[in-house]
């Protein structure tokens, strides 16, 4: 007994194998072997416990418990303990067998069972978590490694059998643990598929234990539990796998029991998570272990034990079920019901499943395993179509694999006339255009790329054509209200001879929209049916009201649409449209666009009064009601699903899970659209964003979702940049722009808010800022460019939409040194991202906005003067090593580096200056002279002497020799010069001086200083050859002024043509004035003899100058100072200076007649002037005699008006004009011209040809002030001068020529007064005609009516009056309609009188026919007075042929 107790306390203590290695070391001697074996036999016969020994034999290391790590090698002790003990146990196992007389493997069995339910059941406090799952504990799982380990050895020997093993196991109905049978299966003991062919329980058995494995998440830390799991499913799956799905080598006979059991273990794990599906639509509901249960179909998890055929047979298996899974719904169910199938709205369980199942198949295999599947299966449409959005979504190439497949299988359909190819083209294309068009074309345009050509598949045949619209007719009953729209909208081609078909379609479609109480008569004037799916009629009329506004702002005009609507869509336009334009609102205290469109229908009698009444008073009390108008957040705002989204997609990112990246944009477009539910203008086709400048404030719900779309992408872009450079990155980045172009009115938001970060908040951005926002206006530039997304500034900075990299530049402006710092360093971050991302980008220029590149181009040598060299950039850039352009994304987000450095790197860089051989990024002189000439002086970066240094290397080192197909000059120094010129009058007329640019001053001088050097240069250089340089400088001057006069006319309309001109001649004057006088006048040279020819500058005078005088009729004094001036400088060059100037001056009072009328004018101020000047080149002499005459005549005008001599004395020996002009501003100066008055009778002007001539061209000058006088009353008076025309008229009215003045002719000595007269004064003379008559004395009148030629000027002023009226020419007239009307009728009246009194040799046949000829049409009654009073019926037939 105490023998047994000690050997029981011994046993406890230690174990025979401990005991037994301890004496390994000693080495036994030979007599005691005997005695040694007798003792241990002995003790086993008293402890007779196998199940403990069975614990001991093969326990090497319960560290190393799974069968891939155990070809370690144990320790050579442990190995000869093992061998021993398992020798023992061997024999002790057969000496017991023997003894009970059964087999030695029955009893080996027995012993293995009994310590397998020890300890599986030996642990009473197992957690009952691990029971339910198929796990052991980690003591229970080492255990039972040593426990297998001992089986192995005994089957080695024959002392064990696995069948029965398993038959004694299954003997109480019972089944193991899926750990217990996953060690089996791995000891090579009990494979895993003998136990699946044993019985039919096992198959529901696995099932269950592998849902519970797979949903099941162990407690944080436990790293071995985790890796039991991952073990467990991928051996059971992997078997599975290749058991059912592995090709059978040589063999084509139908698959046996076990192949098919196992797909049918897989099977029902597939449809265990489809009824998942089907029970919880919501990630919120399906929970965590659910979703687990996928993990089941990854293609990692069977490993290396499944071959790669295997594993394609069953995705492609275990897919087609889940496509023909349940499939109960109808093709009329897929067809209502599609929208709610969406990604974003589709289960994530099911978008994971099918996510897992593609992944090792190409997007063509896809495709063409689907189409299959629809040929020959019975389909669930819920998952066929969840399967293609989750496609799209993932996998970016899918987009242009749908189009191929939609084009077959309208082929196939129109060439088969097949039904079913038909409906799944159409529910596949719906599908895509569902998912944005980020994803794929919306269903509008593929319909209209589909069916609205004339090469259409539908276009060929009438059968065909019956074939579609019957097709299209059957889907009436179930097709969503949208659709329908769209297919009236933009209905299919047809023939003219088959229109009839068509229109039975549309009434069909109608009628089932009225159905529907969403008639044609309720459709939005410009419906983007797709994106407004869902949405209210209300909300509909509001979009239809924006996009209204929009085209009004755009045009001026109600558009047609609109007109349309109110007359045959009254219902829509009264009840619809109108109350959504008239909403109540706070009305701005300066009209915007809105109210001015209701004011245009107002005035068209659009707007019922009532209404209108209605609405102004409501408005009225809303602004005495509420300051400004606030939106309340709600408790379930959009916004905070939004900052979720982006949050978990800024996670995503920053850990590396990128495989979800499409899929959460996905989800995150679709909230964007509920914040901004403005879609795609489908109808326009290419998207035109507007950009309102002046106001880029957006509204404070938008301006918070655009904020954090800005914030998540710097985020997101510095997170991904600390991992990798942009050209190591995947597409995160274009895909997340690519979102915002699906949105029109979200893309609107984020340029609006770009522009207001990026002209007026420069100081408020910090370098994460710039570095962030320069990638996205890339990535955005990039993306719309690809989409062809435009951009139209409002108002029109650019003339044309542009790209949104050019909107966005636009808004860089370069006139401060702020502005100019700010800029440079956006622009280089912009730039140097571009150029990192072209080794991942197919076209890299896409991804470098050609504006920013270009602001680099103006900017960096501007502020860095080691950058100007020749070529632009360092001239040994393009000689040095090829640099990473991943060192550019790097310098700049380098927190230690200046931007001056960054910039110097970049411009060095030679794949910088490569890119300025591309036409599209060279900055042209055009170019940079125009943002030269925005930068304010006092602001300027740069003082003075650095800005005339670096101004000169620009022109004179860089554009003067750089080529003219380059944007330079080509070596030619007036092309420069040109350039130079342009550019200061092209500022002018932008008209874009604020007030505080004009206060702080450009850098217009240092320009024209520019010029100054360039016309210097040319005019001295190469004196010794000839004279012909200055003679070019003089013609290129003339030259260009006139085209840019020429296209200032053509350029414009009516009003705008003088205002245009006169802007166009304020600038050039400016300019003029700033440069010698000299060069206006040509010195010429012929025969050895020098003269002066001044016809270039008489010719400027006479089609540009006069048309655009102020006051009318005479030239600025400063101007033709400058011009008299010229003369005199150039005629000293001549060999008789004074003769060479009166001959000009002689030439100039007979060919232009304007400057001879303002010299006299300004001759007070500028006598001494020019006296000065002429003493100066000609040593003291006077001046020359056609100069002197002028003091003279003014001394004889003045005399005369003042009457100060009676008899008046002689007129001086002077041109005609020049005593006229003289008279005219001595009674402009005179403030009494009765003397005048007295003066005139003694001149007898009926008798001296010289005197009538002189009265006529005063008569001329004065009529001219009387037209200014109607024109403008409170400028001069009206009654003064029409005393002096009446005056005048008194004297002249016997004679022919005072009619000269009206209607002038080409033969007439008076012709030369019409170049003192601007063409708009003349076209407007027989309006001052009439109203100068119809004021006179009736003896006055009937003395003109007496005078030769008069019938013939009155009708024709009449005529010419009567078509000014015609033609609208009399808008700018002061007078009111009701005047110019009565004007008219007075006209009128005495036009007949003086017919009625004229005798009929007045007017002659040929005058008689023309004048009515051109009465017939303008007045009738006119006429008809002409033909009674002026051509009577002949007395004699007889004579008629005379």
């Amino acid at each position: 007994m105490s023998l047994s107790a000690s050997c029981e306390s011994v046993s406890q203590k230690r174990t025979l194998s401990t005991l037994l290695a301890g004496r390994v070391a000693k080495k036994p001697k030979q007599e005691d072997c005997g005695r040694l074996h007798e003792a241990t036999i002995q003790l086993l016969e008293q402890q007779q416990n196998l199940r403990s020994l069975f614990r001991e034999v093969g326990n090497r290391s319960l560290k190393n418990i799974f069968p891939q790590k155990r070809e370690q090698k144990p320790p050579e002790s442990e190995d000869i303990s093992c061998a021993f003990t398992g020798s023992l146990l061997i024999c002790e196992l057969r000496r017991q067998a023997s003894k009970l007389g059964v087999p030695v493997a029955a009893q080996g069995v027995k012993m293995v069972l009994e310590t397998l339910a020890e300890i599986t059941g030996a642990e009473t406090a197992r957690e009952v978590e691990s029971i339910r799952t198929g796990l052991l504990t980690s003591s229970q799982r080492a255990q039972l490694c040593v426990l297998l380990q001992s089986a192995k050895d005994l089957l080695s020997h024959g002392a064990f059998c696995p069948k029965l093993l398993w038959q004694e196991y299954r003997r109480d109905k019972s089944l193991p643990d899926l750990e217990v049978v996953y060690h089996l299966h791995c000891y090579n003991i009990l494979p895993l598929k003998y136990i699946l062919e044993s019985e039919k329980e096992v198959q529901l058995w696995l099932v269950t234990q592998l849902r519970t494995l797979s949903g099941w998440t162990p407690l944080e830390g436990e790293e071995e539990t985790v890796q039991v799991q991952q073990s467990v499913l991928s051996t059971v799956v992997g078997v599975l796998v290749a058991t059912a799905f592995e090709p059978s080598s040589g063999s084509t006979a139908a698959p046996g029991r076990t192949p098919r059991l196992c797909c049918s273990v897989l099977d029902d794990v597939l449809f265990c998570l489809l009824d998942t599906v089907e029970e919880n639509q919501t990630l919120q509901t399906v929970g965590a272990g659910a979703e687990k249960w996928s993990h089941v179909f990854d293609a990692s998890l069977c490993g290396a034990s499944v071959s790669a055929e295997a594993l394609r047979r069953f995705f492609t298996h275990s897919l087609t079920h889940t496509l023909t899974y349940k499939p109960r719904l109808t093709v009329s169910d897929a067809i209502a019901q599609q929208d709610k199938w969406t990604f974003a709205k589709s289960s994530p369980l099911l978008t994971c499943i099918f996510r897992k199942l593609s992944v090792i198949f190409s997007v063509e295999l896809l495709l063409a395993h689907l189409q299959q599947v629809l040929e020959t299966h019975e389909v669930n449409w819920k998952h066929v179509l969840s399967f293609l959005s989750t496609l799209l979504v993932y996998n970016p190439q899918a987009q242009r694999s749908l189009k191929e497949l939609l084009s077959r299988l309208l082929t196939s359909a129109f060439e088969g006339y097949d039904l079913e190819n038909m409906i799944t083209a159409f529910l596949l294309a719906r599908q895509g255009g569902l998912e944005g068009p980020a994803i794929f074309p919306s269903y509008s345009d593929w319909f209209k790329m589909s069916f609205s050509g004339g090469s259409s598949h539908h276009a060929n045949s009438k059968k065909s054509l019956v074939f579609l619209l019957k097709f299209l007719s059957d889907l009436v009953p179930f097709e969503p209200p949208q659709y329908l729209k769209i297919h009236i909208l933009h209905p299919p081609y047809v023939p003219v001879k088959h229109r009839n078909l068509l229109m039975e379609y549309v009434s069909l479609a109608k009628t089932r929209l009225a159905d529907l109480k969403e008639s044609v008569e309720e459709m939005g004037l410009y419906e983007d049916v797709l994106s407004a799916r869902g949405a209210s009629v209300e909300c509909q009329a509001v979009q239809d009201v924006a996009k209204a506004v929009s085209l009004f702002e755009s045009t001026g005009r109600i558009p047609a649409t609109v007109m349309e609507a109110s007359i045959f869509r009254k219902p829509y336009f009264l009840t619809r449209f109108l109350p959504a334009l008239l909403a109540t609102r706070v009305l701005p205290l300066k009209a915007d666009a809105r109210m001015t469109f209701i004011d245009a229908l107002k005035k068209a009698d659009k707007i019922p009064s009532a209404q209108f009444s209605s609405y102004v008073e409501s408005c009225q009390k809303e602004r005495r009601k509420h300051g400004a108008k606030q939106n309340s957040s709600s408790s379930d705002d959009p916004m905070d699903m939004l900052k979720a989204q982006l949050q978990d997609f800024t996670q995503r990112l920053a850990d590396g899970k990128e495989g979800e990246m499409s899929a959460q944009l996905s989800r995150i477009s679709h909230t964007l659209r509920v914040i901004f539910p403005g879609g795609p203008d489908e109808l326009i086709g290419q998207p035109v964003v507007k950009l309102h400048t002046n106001d880029p404030s957006i509204s404070e719900l938008h301006l918070k979702a655009v904020n954090m779309l800005l914030r998540s992408f710097c985020q997101c872009l510095l997170a991904t940049s600390r991992a990798n450079p942009p050209n190591k990155q995947n597409m995160w980045a274009s895909m997340f722009a690519t979102v915002l172009l699906g949105n029109t009115q979200l893309l609107c938001s984020v340029l609006h808010r770009l522009w207001d970060l990026f002209r007026y908040q420069e100081s408020s951005l910090s370098g994460a800022h710039l570095l962030g926002l320069a990638a996205f206006a890339v990535h955005l530039h990039a993306s719309s460019v690809s989409h062809g997304a435009l951009v139209q500034l409002v108002p029109p900075l650019l003339p044309e939409p542009v790209t949104v990299g050019e909107a966005l530049s636009s808004a860089l402006v370069c006139t401060t040194r702020s502005s100019m710092i700010f800029c440079v360093r956006l622009c280089v971050a912009a730039v140097c991202y571009g150029m990192c991302r072209r080794d991942s980008a197919p076209q890299q220029q896409d991804f470098i906005p050609s504006s920013f590149y270009k602001k680099l181009l103006y900017i960096i040598p501007r502020l860095l003067p080691a950058t100007r060299g020749a070529a632009g950039c360092s001239a040994g850039a393009q000689e040095e090593k090829e640099e990473n352009p991943s060192d550019l994304w790097t310098g700049a987000t380098d927190s230690s580096s200046t931007w001056r450095k960054t910039a110097l790197q970049l411009w060095r860089h030679p794949a910088f200056c490569q890119r300025g051989d591309t036409p599209e990024y060279q900055l042209s002189l055009q170019e940079w002279l125009s943002s030269e000439l925005r930068v304010q002086r006092s602001e300027d970066a740069l003082t003075d002497p650095e800005r005339q240094e670096y101004q000169q290397w620009a022109c004179l080192d860089f554009y003067l020799t750089r080529p003219q197909e380059q944007g330079g000059c080509g070596g030619d120094t007036r092309s420069l010069c040109r350039h130079l010129l342009s550019a200061i009058m092209d500022q002018e007329l932008r008209g874009d001086h604020s007030l505080e640019m004009a206060e702080r001053g450009t850098c217009m001088p240092d320009i024209l200083s520019r010029v100054q050097e360039l016309i210097y240069e040319m005019q001295v250089s190469d004196l010794p050859a000839s004279q012909r340089h200055r003679a070019d400088v003089h013609d290129f001057l003339f030259e260009l002024v006139s085209q840019r006069c020429s296209v200032s006319t053509a350029a414009s309309q009516s009003v705008a043509v003088g205002c245009s001109l006169q802007r166009t001649l304020n600038s050039w004057n400016r300019i003029l004035l700033a440069l010698p006088a000299a060069l206006l006048i040509r010195v010429k040279r012929e025969g050895g003899r020098t003269s002066l020819e001044c016809s270039k500058l008489m010719e400027h005078i006479n089609q540009h100058q006069r048309n655009t005088c102020s006051p009318a009729g005479l030239l600025p004094r400063h101007l033709t100072g400058h011009f008299l001036k010229g003369v005199l400088c150039a005629g000293v060059q001549c060999g008789h200076p004074t003769e060479e100037v009166n001959k000009t001056m002689s030439q100039i009072s007979l060919c232009c007649p304007l400057l001879l009328v303002s010299a006299v004018h300004s001759w007070p101020h500028l006598s001494q002037v020019l006296s000065s000047l002429w003493c100066r080149l000609r040593d003291g002499e006077p001046l020359p005699e056609q100069l002197q005459l002028l003091a003279t005549c003014r001394t004889w005008a003045c005399s005369l008006v003042k009457g100060s001599s009676l008899p008046p004395p002689p007129p001086p020996s002077a041109p005609a004009v020049l005593l006229a002009a003289c008279l005219h501003c001595a009674c402009a100066c005179a403030s009494d011209t009765h003397g005048l008055g007295a003066a005139l009778d003694q001149l007898r002007p009926e008798t001296n040809k010289q005197h009538r001539q002189m009265l006529v061209f005063l008569l001329s000058l004065c009529v001219r002030d009387h037209l200014s006088a109607l024109l403008y009353p409170q400028e001069r008076s009206q009654q003064r001068t029409l005393v002096l025309c009446s005056d005048l008229l008194s004297v002249l009215v016997e004679a022919a020529d005072w009619l000269s003045v009206f209607t002038p002719n080409q033969q007439s000595v008076y012709l030369v007064m019409a170049l003192v007269t601007s063409d708009d004064s003349t076209r407007l003379m027989p309006w001052v005609f009439f109203s100068l008559l119809i004021h006179q004395s009736s003896e006055l009148q009937q003395r003109a009516v007496t005078s030769p030629g008069f019938l013939w000027t009155a009708i024709l002023c009449y005529v010419r009056l009567l078509q000014l009226f015609v033609e609208g020419q009399t808008s700018n007239l002061p007078d009111s309609q009701a005047e110019l009307s009565e004007i008219l009728s007075l006209a009128k009246k005495f036009l007949l009188r003086a017919i009625s009194l004229a005798s009929p040799t007045a007017l002659s046949s040929s005058q008689l026919k023309q004048l009515e000829s051109q009465c017939a049409d303008m007045d009738p009654e006119v006429a008809a007075a002409l033909s009674v009073h002026l051509d009577p019926p002949s007395l004699s037939p007889e004579m008629d042929f005379l």
